[in-house]
């Protein structure tokens, strides 16, 4: 898949969606569309000893439809700390937690104010860590022409990609088997700087 691709905004999206972005030379994040719940835009999954663990960036949601440039992080709650500890947690003994952790730990200190911020810098980091050369930018307004392949609904919690994905280590393979489509971190976490080798 060459050529530009159209992609929502996601919090450290799955390994498909990185695969996505890995095999474009471009990439368009649609910053107008509209939040839905339960998507990924605010959304992640790590494997556990107990399993899959979706963690997911409360917002501030005023109820009318609203813009996901706009949708600003909520901090009533500690989500920060909750879901830094679950990721040491599930990834402290894989083979590259502790290499790439100085990485990602001061995302779950600081405070972000709006939630395309917090995916975009997480994005970057993902992709410098991992090597991929994809040109990534915002929309400046919601791209209604199908010029740049649409796949703005594609990576769903709710549907399961379709993208062949084959196994890699992962930390808990003994006890589940390889599960797919984790978030990029389980990749990161368990295959290091393999993982460009696997996305593409």
């Amino acid at each position: 898949m060459q050529g530009s691709v159209l992609l929502s905004s996601a919090y450290l999206g799955s390994v498909s969606y990185y695969q996505t972005v890995a095999s474009a030379d471009q990439v368009r994040i649609e910053q107008y569309d509209h939040y839905h719940k339960q998507t990924y835009r605010n959304r992640c999954r790590i494997l556990t000893s107990n399993g899959v663990m979706d963690l997911s960036v409360p917002v501030i949601n005023t109820g009318a439809k609203m813009c996901v440039k706009d949708l600003r992080i909520a901090y009533v709650e500690n989500w920060q700390q909750v879901h830094w500890r679950a990721i040491a947690s599930a990834y402290n003994s894989s083979p590259f937690f502790e290499y790439y952790r100085d990485d990602f730990e001061p995302f779950y200190t600081r405070k972000t104010e709006f939630l395309i911020d917090l995916n975009m810098e997480l994005m970057r980091v993902v992709m410098e860590l991992i090597g991929l050369k994809t040109e990534v930018s915002l929309t400046d307004d919601y791209l209604t022409e199908t010029s740049p392949l649409d796949l703005r609904e594609a990576f769903s919690p709710k549907t399961e990609s379709t993208l062949p994905l084959r196994p890699y280590y992962q930390v808990f393979d003994q006890k589940f088997g390889f599960v797919r489509d984790m978030g990029v971190l389980d990749l990161l976490f368990n295959m290091g700087p393999e993982s460009i080798l696997y996305l593409k």
